[in-house]
């Protein structure tokens, strides 16, 4: 276990690489035996500064819960971060590229909860009934940390590699639609880049929201209704540059756009 004045000062150095816009070497090269605890106590102490500061804690995020996702990164268990209020953009936003130190797009769908959800032992069940509806999103990944090489210690410290999200779309009752079927095209300047199914996040969706529920459980947390829930990408990333247009089709449930400038 890292001591704490370590734990505060890698803090320190992520939130600043966020105000700078920069990258810093790997935390698991310069501290290799950091594990995942001490990754979600940066990633807390971060929240935690982040949220005194002012910004508003709104939501979470799931990730590497697809195969694709971790066979793109190398990294083969879910890990999660949390969503803040300044970091949701409407459908159609322009969103400002230099906000971010690299850019790539992940196609997901998000659960809008009505009520508490608590582990441990929670199900889909659980989750479609604590759902008020569901509705496609697009993630924006922005890591602070150097890629090449990074451990799954280095995401989860870097708040999951989370940037920015994107909600557009139909919102949907979560027993309105088999969830694992929902299906997205994603484009990138009129160009198909990648396809996928939401099957692909743990055969559904929602597993990864009842995932959550119980990792969170584990630290004394629980998902609060309100809380809108990134369930974890079904496609690869796409890299995005600067001036790029990105649409996401996903059939009966409306598609979403944004414009990096």
């Amino acid at each position: 276990m890292l001591p704490a004045e370590t734990i505060a000062a890698i803090a320190d150095e992520l939130a600043e690489a966020d105000r700078s816009r920069t990258v810093v070497p790997r935390i698991t090269a310069r501290y290799p035996d950091a594990d995942v605890d001490d990754a979600y106590r940066i990633q807390r102490v971060w929240r935690d500064r982040a949220t005194a500061a002012g910004r508003r804690l709104v939501g979470r995020k799931i990730g590497l819960t697809s195969k694709a996702m971790q066979a793109a990164t190398g990294i083969d268990e879910p890990d999660y971060g949390v969503v803040l209020d300044d970091t949701v953009w409407p459908n159609g936003a322009t969103l400002p590229f230099d906000a971010f130190s690299n850019v790539r797009i992940e196609v997901e769908l998000a659960f809008l909860l009505r009520e508490p959800l608590e582990g441990p032992g929670r199900t889909v069940a659980d989750v479609l009934r604590a759902t008020e509806y569901v509705v496609p999103a697009l993630e924006v990944l922005n890591s602070h940390i150097e890629l090449e090489g990074r451990t799954i210690v280095d995401t989860i410290a870097d708040n999951a590699a989370y940037g920015a999200m994107v909600t557009g779309g139909n919102p949907t009752r979560p027993d309105a639609v088999d969830l694992r079927w929902v299906s997205a095209l994603l484009y990138r300047n009129e160009t198909i880049e990648e396809t996928g199914v939401a099957a692909g996040v743990l055969n559904h969706p929602a597993t990864g929201v009842a995932w959550l529920a119980d990792k969170l459980a584990q630290h004394g947390d629980r998902l609060e209704a309100g809380e809108i829930v990134l369930a974890g990408s079904f496609t690869r990333p796409v890299w995005v540059s600067r001036g790029d247009s990105v649409l996401c089709d996903y059939g009966p449930m409306g598609t979403i756009t944004c414009r990096f400038q």
